[in-house]
């Protein structure tokens, strides 16, 4: 009996039960189709160049899954109120008639299960359908072609969903008995008579809440433009962000809570526009809804923030990552020496002394040839076969660049530094390079044979620096490039140990820059002089670059897996023992462009995932909010239809209403992305090219899908309820 009431109420309600089984179905759709991302890549051929991948990706959406569906749990606990508060009269009437509130409760949780099992359905279906979809979209991601397709379903993604769905039921039904629980007979059934109580504020008291969150948000979007990200972790950069990000969300909740007596002051000066049609009666509607919902509107502009920032930064990073893998993998392989610098030597040997160690470490005195010094690493060590890393044995042409460290062995400070150049050509520096240290870091030096050498290498035009020239190389982007260009331009004379050198370029050769093969630019900074200055400079040395292109006959396949075999790594020492220097990164350069696909992929998919459900979550949110709205005004709108208003008026009140409060949030959101877009634009540039216009686009999709999706739906079941009460109104 219970069970034929229950089914029958959710066909008699269908449209109160909408927006929650709207959000459920896409929830579980969402859910579904993204933790099945493991299954995706092996059959897009995605593990054929990275195994791991698979694993990595399931292993953070599963854990993000999670995550959301708390965070579903709670919104559909809220979706759940709003049909509550229209049956509550309803469920007072069952108690009247004889039931007792555990049948009442029993009628409660069919109902929920039902809708969630529909949802489910419904969810499942959708959900399979776009994980065969996304195959080809994980397949476009990670650069790889699609073998062999064919249908799948996971079983692991199902029942993930099937227990989130289960997570988030169960907590909707404990707060729903909590609601049959506790109240009484005569508060469910006059429940629809019971107005809300709104506290109305002095317009001046709302006016000074209103400038001061104006204010907050004001000077934390100039705390964050100054002071930038803090990349680098210092406790004092970390510090300033966390007021900065405390001050925005003060401000945005003071901003919503300001807004609603100042808004309708302000519009009741107005007083030509306030008095035309329903204005007033929209305005006043407007101003006690924010009153009361003020500060769910401050948390949805910080989630749309968030969402928008995700997104947008997420993907435009990936595209930028393909932009800078092309110009900074122009070898086979490369690999890296990193020498130990005076400060170094003199730390580890006291190190190794107050430990009674016999290691010993010293600077070096000579550059080291890196092709000999690669067979101290051992292939196989302790079997059988065990031999020497021989690059000779693949490599068909190669090159070695050393850069010096700009600081003498005799002097304390660097010879250039970046904080010297921002000076001489009135630029400023990067935002948040200078908290870090690294504006008083020293170039790098690199000697002119050296870098002609490389440049022949490479096929480039060789550069004559004369006896007074410089120049400058970077693969950075343009936050530190548009430094150099600015030195080089305006013919900033450098003091190199008593030697006035100038420029002999305008700007930075960024295409012959790379010493690396790296996904960013990783050159950040290095002065080319004539060879006889840094011998005479007695500058130590601080990096080795070792670039090596396979010779003819040996395949791409071939030199990879003779640079991958399993190897034991050795530091380099000199003739008396002592360690000089040790090995730093290397890569070749399928490893580059599978480590871009792989980021590509995982950042793109995180993104949109993230991004989606946030932009789902605010949404729906929004559209419980307005529906109550609605059926709580339902009174208000059949007086105005007894005084004659005209429907058509009606509609359009409420249409006005429910765009400000759509658009209201999402503008604060779209504000505060757009400052933050614009410093995580600048820190990306340190690195290489940056630039948001293509993710804007996929931004702007998924607000019109999601968000735009859900304000069309609210509109259409207001005008049911509007319909209803004004029906009702004729039925008197």
């Amino acid at each position: 009996m219970l069970c034929k009431i229950a089914l029958g109420n959710v066909r008699r309600v269908g449209k109160d039960y909408l927006v929650y089984l709207l959000t459920l179905t896409l929830a579980v759709t969402v859910f579904y189709a993204f933790n099945t991302i493991s299954l995706q890549v092996d059959i897009a051929g995605v593990t054929e160049q990275n195994s791991g991948m698979g694993d990595l990706l399931g292993g953070i959406i599963n854990g993000l899954t999670l995550f959301l569906a708390f965070v579903m749990g709670f919104l559909m606990v809220y979706a759940n109120n709003f049909i509550m508060k229209r049956r509550k009269k309803e469920f007072g009437l069952y108690q009247v008639l004889g039931m007792s509130r555990g049948q009442v409760a029993r009628i409660m949780a069919l109902e929920t299960f039902f809708v969630s099992l529909v949802s489910l359905v419904l969810g499942l279906v959708l959900g399979v359908g776009l994980s065969q979809l996304m195959v080809f979209f994980t397949a476009s991601l990670f650069k790889t072609q699609i073998a062999n397709f064919h249908f799948f379903f996971s079983f692991g993604a199902f029942m993930i969903t099937v227990g989130c769905l289960l997570a988030i039921f169960l907590v909707t039904l404990v707060f729903n008995l909590r609601v049959v629980a506790r109240a009484k007979i005569i508060d469910l059934m006059s429940a629809s008579r019971q107005n809300e109580n709104i506290k109305v504020r002095n317009p001046w008291l709302s006016a000074a809440v209103f400038v001061v969150g104006v204010a907050l948000i004001g000077v934390s979007y100039a705390r964050l433009l100054q002071d930038g990200l803090p990349y680098d972790g210092q406790p004092e950069a970390m510090t300033a962000f966390l007021v900065t990000t405390i001050m925005v969300v003060v401000g945005t909740i003071l901003f919503f809570l300001g807004l609603s007596g100042f808004l309708l002051k302000a519009l009741q000066a107005a007083r030509g526009l306030y008095w035309r049609g329903l204005n007033m009666v929209t305005m006043r509607q407007l101003a006690a809804k924010v009153n009361t919902v003020s500060f769910s509107m401050a948390m949805i502009a910080m989630i749309l923030f968030l969402a928008i920032t995700s997104v947008t930064a997420g993907m435009s990073l990936a595209s930028v990552m393909n932009e800078s893998v092309e110009r900074g993998t122009p070898f086979d392989y490369t690999r890296v020496l990193v020498y130990f610098g005076p400060q170094a030597v003199a730390e580890e040997n006291a190190y190794a002394e107050a430990n009674g160690e016999s290691t010993r470490y010293a600077v070096a005195s000579e550059p080291i040839d890196m092709i000999e010094a690669s067979k101290s690493d051992t292939v196989n060590e302790g079997a059988a076969d065990a031999r020497p890393f021989d690059l000779s044995q693949i490599a068909g042409g190669s090159v070695q660049v050393n850069v010096y460290d700009s600081t003498p062995r005799s002097a304390d400070a660097p010879i250039v530094t970046l904080n010297q150049l921002c000076e001489e050509t009135g630029m400023s520096m990067p935002s948040g390079v200078d908290a870090t240290g690294t504006a008083e870091l020293g170039l790098g030096v690199v000697r002119e044979s050296e870098y002609n050498a490389y440049l022949r290498y490479r096929g480039m035009d060789e550069i004559d620096l004369g006896s007074d020239g410089y120049t400058i190389i970077s693969d950075m982007g343009a936050t530190l490039n548009d430094i150099y260009n600015a030195a080089l331009a305006q013919g900033v004379e450098i003091d190199f140990n008593g030697h006035a050198l100038h420029p002999v370029s305008d700007r930075v050769n960024e295409e012959a820059s790379a010493f690396q093969n790296a996904m960013f630019g990783m050159n950040t900074g290095t002065v080319v002089v004539p060879d006889a200055y840094v011998d005479e400079a007695d500058l130590p040395l601080y990096m080795g670059y070792l670039m090596v292109d396979y010779a003819d006959g040996i395949s791409t396949e071939e030199g990879d897996a003779f640079i991958n075999e399993l190897r034991t790594y050795h530091p380099i020492t000199n003739d008396a023992g002592e360690i000089v220097a040790g090995w730093g990164s290397e890569a070749t350069r399928t490893q580059s462009y599978e480590s871009v696909d792989s980021m590509n992929g995982l950042i793109s998919y995180l993104a949109i995932y993230i991004g989606f459900v946030l932009v789902l979550a605010c949404a729906a949110i929004l559209t419980i909010q307005q529906l109550s709205g609605v059926a709580d005004a339902s009174p208000n709108y059949r007086i105005l239809a007894e005084l004659g208003t005209p429907t058509r008026q009606i509609m359009h009140s409420t249409l006005v209403q429910q765009a400000i409060f759509f658009v209201f949030p999402l503008f604060i959101g779209v504000a505060h992305s757009c400052v933050a877009l614009s410093v995580i634009v600048k820190l990306v540039q340190l690195f290489g090219g940056f630039t948001i216009g293509g993710a804007v686009g996929l931004t702007a999709f998924i607000f019109l899908v999601a968000y735009g999706g859900y304000f069309y739906v609210t509109y259409l079941m207001s005008k049911g309820i509007v319909r209803d009460a004004i029906r009702a109104r004729h039925s008197l």
